[in-house]
């Protein structure tokens, strides 16, 4: 940490400078260290400049990542919007779209699914796509496989599905998911032979393939409107974005 706020320190130093003002590399051991003293002993009476540069240097980030993530966005658009696979929640002609990236093993997906679900509920004007996305090991890939052999099969049943594996706790066991394919009245057999097609294969790794151009490295991430979110998001902050992609509408 010292390192780096030095390292913050002599940036600053050189750039309050004309740039053939002196040549650090140039100077003597001696001429150094007092330059360094002289630095110290600057922040240590303005340390409120250090935090300035850092928020300067944050907000220049921020920024950064927006423009990166607005040119993903539009770049992958038709995958991420009207891959004609992922089922589509809340209402379909809703004026902000939200997608999430999840995994029926994630913690923090369970944390946030009935925010999710609440926020669909009290805002009827969200279209919501669920993108299936499976990483965190050999239960995720089975649940996700389930879930979308559900969605081929039997569309009208998916989001009990979804709400049901969510809440799931134990370990994703044939008697489960059968149990679970029995209650919205579609067939084990034919649910657990789907679950190995091809075809539900390609759309996880279809899924997989977005995730890592949209820079996607964990579970939950959302896109609200035009901004990626790569995390838990509560409630309010949810909200708050909505919000926000409202006002830019307008």
């Amino acid at each position: 940490m010292k390192r780096t706020l030095f390292a913050t320190a002599m940036a600053l130093a050189s750039f309050a400078l004309p740039a053939n003002a002196f040549d650090v590399n140039a100077m003597t051991d001696a001429e150094r260290t007092s330059f360094r003293a002289e630095i110290r002993a600057y922040l240590m009476e303005n340390p409120e400049v250090l935090l300035e540069a850092i928020q300067v240097l944050e907000d220049r980030q921020a920024a950064s990542q927006e423009g990166d993530d607005a040119a993903l966005l539009l770049a992958n658009s038709d995958e991420i919007y009207d891959d004609g696979v992922s089922f589509v929640g809340g209402n379909p002609d809703g004026d902000i779209t939200i997608v999430e990236f999840s995994d029926y093993r994630c913690g923090y997906c369970k944390k946030a699914h009935p925010q999710v679900n609440e926020l669909l509920k009290s805002d009827g004007n969200i279209r919501m796509i669920y993108k299936e996305f499976p990483i965190l090991g050999p239960d995720s890939l089975i649940t996700a496989r389930f879930a979308l052999a559900i969605l081929l099969t039997k569309p009208d049943a998916y989001k009990e599905v979804n709400n049901a594996l969510m809440t799931l706790r134990g370990s994703p066991s044939k008697d489960v998911l059968s149990a679970l394919a029995e209650k919205v009245g579609a067939d084990p057999d034919v649910i657990v032979a789907k679950m190995d097609s091809e075809e539900v294969t390609g759309i996880i790794q279809a899924n997989r393939a977005l995730g890592q151009r949209m820079k996607i490295s964990g579970t939950p991430s959302f896109i609200f409107g035009s901004q990626m979110v790569r995390g838990y998001v509560p409630l309010e902050a949810m909200r708050q974005l909505i919000k926000d992609e409202r006002e830019k509408q307008n």
